[in-house]
């Protein structure tokens, strides 16, 4: 039960917080009040203003609408005036254009080209509008007129300004500078940057609005003979400087300085250490030269001719490069290919043909049996194809005919050259055995001096030569086994398979010459001689081979081949040793009477002693007289020879007499007893020696 105090102040709480909930009550229901006011007023100003609005509208909109007619009525006026202008400026285009279209396109291009461009909407309009007017006919024959100038003018700045690029230009485009790790190119400019500018812009209106080709053909026409000129500039200034300074340019062989030229490259000589007097070695084409009576200097001028084409090669392909480029920039890129292939045929039709000469010269000296022609053709094929991959990538979209000119060149050559190589090889086996071309002191004969230089020459182009070979697929020819992987085409050819073909067909070469040696030798009455030839040829063979690097191609497939020319060497040295046999058997004990010391000689007994002593006598002093007269040009071998000699007959000699010092087999010993050991000694020592 709630006591009645509490309960008294509950109520009292109670009662005032409803007083104040009824307070507030009425202040809300007093801002309604207001609010409601303040709605009705501004309803009642929305419906006023909006009423006004829609008489302002109905009264606007009329005025608009007049408005808006009159400006595009006033717009249609200024548009039919501006077209009636227009119009009227296409009747006087003829008028207006005819001096410029006169005086042509020269020295004002882009004036010109605006007065074609209006020509051009001229035509355009008549066409479209009034095709059956007069105007039109005079406008189409002044836009020809104008297009046929600009095709004039495209031709007359071309061929103004297309020159023959300088030869000392094109020698610092193909030259290599060794000394610099890169390469500075060598930019060609045919044409100013001005004049190829205005060229561009031509070619690009020609294109575009003036629907013509034709000035295509007039490029290539110009550019080709441009190159074809400058081709043959270079070749008259390499043959200029050659001929008056005895200096060639050498694009094969790498150059430090580019404008400068360097010397030619002497031929290899053959030079053996020992021999010490003239052998009569000449190079092959010297000797060929005088045997068929040519004319004196016709190696150099042939050498010329060679260095001479290979420069042109190589400024071809460069040149090449260089119209292409600036081929891009002036014809269409859908007819680039085309007119560079057109534009090249010249030049290069030229330079096949004379590579077709040089394999036709090269062909007629092998049928008069010069086999030193193929080696004209060896550093020109070396070169064709050491850039054969550039040419093909200048050469690359144009016609199957013009890239196959280059491999069918070198064919050519790799076949004439291969026949040139097997002729050679048999001619050294049937070179004629006569008399009167045999050295009479035995020395090196010619053919063999001719076969080793034919052969050292090959070295330097040892790779060319068993690709060549390769090429005719001559395995069979010298016994070689070929890998399947060698055999699908020539170009599989592995480089080791070529060394050793080329090694075979080395060592053909010098079988062939040991068989045609030992044939010849038997020309010599004197087995002595013959022994002498035979030594002084194996013994230049071997020192020739061990000089040069032949000796390393040869053992590719004749391991043996060095110890065997030893062998052969000193079989030669044994059987002309025999040839003393016939002074030295006199001193022997055959027939030498047995007596004892003291005893006096039977007449028959002194006699034989002087018989030895006279077959001695008259056996040395033939064979001193007739050996003299040979010839032993190394100096190594003449002094082994000479003292192996002097030992054998000087010990002999000073044996025999020994035995008859205490002899009196004479009254006139002196008579019989001609020569002391110490005098025989010196006459060995002077055999050999044609100047003693």
């Amino acid at each position: 039960m709630i006591p009645t105090e509490d309960a008294s102040a509950r109520k009292r709480e109670i009662e005032d917080k409803l007083k104040q909930e009824q307070e507030t009550l009425s202040f809300i229901r007093e801002n309604l009040e207001k609010s409601d006011q303040l709605t009705n007023g501004m309803v009642s100003i929305l419906s006023s203003f909006e009423s006004r609005l829609m008489q302002l509208e109905n009264s606007i909109i009329p005025v608009h609408k007049q408005t808006e007619n009159l400006q595009r009525l006033q717009e249609n006026v200024d548009k039919t005036l501006s077209c009636m202008d227009h119009v009227i400026s296409y009747y006087h285009v003829a008028k207006d254009t005819d001096r410029i279209i006169r005086e042509g396109p020269t020295g004002r291009l882009d004036e010109y080209l605006a007065c074609i461009a209006k020509i051009q909407k001229a035509v355009d309009y008549f066409q479209d509008n009034n095709p059956d007017s007069p105007e039109l006919n005079t406008v189409k024959a002044r836009f020809d007129k104008g297009k046929e100038l600009l095709e004039a003018e495209f031709r007359s700045l071309l061929t103004r300004y297309s020159k023959p690029v300088p030869p000392i230009l094109i020698l610092d485009a193909i030259s290599v500078d060794e000394e610099l790790e890169v390469q500075e190119d060598v930019v060609l400019e045919h044409l100013p940057e001005a004049v190829l500018q205005d060229i561009i812009c031509i070619a690009g209106w020609l294109v575009e609005y003036g629907h013509n080709q034709d000035f295509m053909n007039v490029y290539f026409q110009i550019r080709s003979n441009q190159l074809d000129r400058s081709i043959k500039g270079l070749k008259d200034h390499f043959r200029k400087n050659s001929a008056s300074s005895g200096i060639l340019y050498s694009p094969a062989v790498q150059t430090k300085r580019k404008d400068t030229p360097t010397k030619k490259a002497p031929k290899r000589p053959v030079f053996i250490p020992g021999y010490d007097h003239d052998l009569r070695v000449k190079h092959h084409s010297d000797a060929l030269t005088e045997k068929h009576g040519a004319a004196a200097g016709k190696d150099d001028v042939l050498d010329i001719e060679i260095d001479s084409y290979i420069h042109c090669i190589s400024a071809f392909v460069k040149l090449a490069q260089s119209e292409y480029v600036l081929l891009t920039e002036i014809i269409p890129e859908h007819h680039q290919k085309k007119t560079f292939d057109s534009l090249i045929q010249e030049a290069l039709d030229n330079l096949m043909l004379e590579g077709d000469n040089i394999v036709s010269a090269a062909r007629r000296a092998i049928m008069r049996h010069d086999y030193s022609a193929v080696l004209t053709i060896f550093p020109i094929l070396r070169h064709l194809k050491m850039n054969k991959s550039e040419f093909d990538a200048t050469l690359q979209g144009t016609a199957a005919s013009t890239k196959n000119k280059l491999p069918t060149l070198i064919t050519s050559m790799e076949t004439i050259g291969a026949k040139a190589l097997e002729e050679f090889a048999d001619s050294i086996k049937n070179d004629p055995d006569k008399e009167y071309n045999m050295p009479k002191d035995g020395t090196v004969h010619e053919l063999t001096s001719n076969a080793i230089l034919f052969l050292q020459q090959l070295l330097d182009f040892h790779e060319t030569a068993g690709a060549m070979l390769a090429s005719q697929v001559l395995g069979d020819t010298y016994n070689i086994p070929l890998d399947p992987r060698e055999t699908s085409s020539a170009s599989s050819y592995t480089s080791d398979f070529n060394k050793r073909l080329l090694s075979s067909y080395i060592c053909k070469v010098l079988g062939n010459l040991q068989l045609n040696l030992l044939s010849k030798s038997k020309v010599y009455e004197d087995s002595a001689l013959s022994s002498i030839f035979l030594h002084n040829n194996y013994n230049y063979i071997l020192k020739s081979l061990e000089k040069s690097e032949l000796i390393q191609l040869v053992t590719v497939t004749q391991k043996k081949a060095e110890s065997s020319y030893r062998e052969l060497i000193e079989q030669q040295i044994q059987m002309y040793q025999r040839s003393w046999l016939k002074v030295t058997e006199h001193l022997t004990d055959r027939n030498m009477p047995v007596f004892q010391p003291g005893t006096k000689l039977k007449d028959k007994e002194r006699q034989v002693i002087k018989d030895k002593f006279k077959g001695f006598n008259d056996g040395l002093d033939e064979l001193c007289k007739t050996q003299k007269g040979w010839a032993i040009p190394d100096k190594e071998q003449r002094d082994f020879i000479r003292q192996a000699q002097r030992k054998v007959v000087s010990d002999t000699y000073r044996a025999f007499l020994l035995r008859c010092a205490n002899i009196s087999f004479t009254k006139n010993p002196e008579k019989y007893h001609k020569y002391r050991p110490e005098e025989v000694e010196e006459m060995i020592e002077k055999l050999f020696d044609t100047s003693a």
